[in-house]
């Protein structure tokens, strides 16, 4: 189990992470969530041993990790950009490893990485001849080659574009549930972590504001910041996140996140308004609403109607898609 202690991290003195405390348990997956600047890739290179902490620890099943050089904490790290090496074939790249430390039988454990990462059939292959997802899974695939205890993953996925970095972040987790690889994953984008870990921290200004499963800070975040970060539309506040709960027949809450398809049109909703503007989907209708004492929120409508702006409508609410939050003042 990987556990920080009151970590701190510096660069000439100015704080990167201030005062980190978490537990990851083995077998599961942690996403360290921030936006650029947060400090969550400072925190990755300290648990690999690649930056020094001011304070605190980083230990290991209990054993502080601060005498433990990198090459010997048992860690793999995979970069976003895989980092492969252009001149060794596919099997090379993921064997590499295992030739250094003269691993028996290390032919059939490429093999199997192969299949595990669904590469069968690329051993020969270049990575100049690869795809940018099949070259991520070839640098995952070699970054599991010797059964790490921890792997720690540097934004994996960011540099794929938007669709394929959503079928691979599935894959992803598929993989590393199948090889029962614990992980410590940083990423700037929520739906990637939501998609690969089981679990999230959030980390803003160099601090963790919160973590817990996926599922738990999802539902109740942390502060008004830290819901906006994880994707809700807009947070309300006093007498507008008041009116939007009793609406929804949720108890009284200083503020509350409000996803975007939380207000639905509906001829006989609760809350009125009057249409600011109106964009249509494949799916749906977009509206933002200025909604009888809230303001303006966003809402959605079924296609087939055409609410513009000025229109009055109606909206219902649906309580699943609020998440009533303090406000840390």
């Amino acid at each position: 189990m990987l556990a920080l202690d009151h970590l701190s991290v510096s660069y000439d003195g100015v704080p990167a992470v201030v005062d980190a405390t978490l537990e990851l348990a083995d077998g599961h997956v942690l996403a360290v969530l921030g936006p650029s600047g947060s400090g969550k890739s400072t925190l990755l290179r300290a648990v690999a041993g690649l930056e020094p902490a001011v304070s605190g620890r980083i230990c290991w099943d209990g054993a502080d990790l601060a005498p433990v050089p990198t090459h010997k904490r048992g860690f793999a790290l995979m970069f976003q950009d895989g980092q492969l090496f252009n001149h060794l074939t596919v099997a090379r790249n993921i064997g590499y490893a295992l030739r250094l430390r003269r691993t028996p039988r290390a032919a059939e454990r490429v093999a199997e990485l192969l299949a595990l990462v669904g590469l069968e059939g690329y051993a020969d292959r270049l990575p100049a001849t690869l795809s940018g997802g099949e070259r991520q899974r070839v640098a995952l695939a070699r970054s599991l080659a010797v059964a790490p205890r921890l792997l720690l993953l540097d934004e994996p996925l960011s540099a794929l574009d938007a669709g394929l970095r959503e079928r691979l972040a599935v894959d992803l987790r598929e993989i590393l549930r199948a090889a029962g690889t614990t992980a410590l994953m940083v990423t700037h984008d929520q739906e990637e972590a939501f998609a690969v870990a089981d679990r999230l921290a959030v980390m803003r200004a160099g601090r963790i504001v919160q973590q817990g499963d996926i599922a738990e800070v999802w539902r109740a975040p942390a502060d008004p910041e830290t819901a906006l970060f994880l994707g809700y539309a807009s947070v309300l506040e006093g007498a507008a996140a008041a009116a939007l709960l009793r609406a929804a027949g949720r108890p009284a809450a200083p503020a509350v996140a409000v996803r975007r398809s939380a207000l639905v049109v509906a001829d006989d909703g609760p809350l009125g308004g009057v249409v600011v503007s109106a964009r249509a989907t494949p799916e749906l209708i977009r509206l933002v609403v200025d909604v009888d004492g809230i303001g303006a929120v966003d809402a959605v409508g079924r296609l087939g109607t055409h609410p513009g702006p000025g229109d009055p409508v109606r909206l219902s609410v649906d309580p699943s898609r609020l998440a009533p939050t303090p406000t840390g003042r």
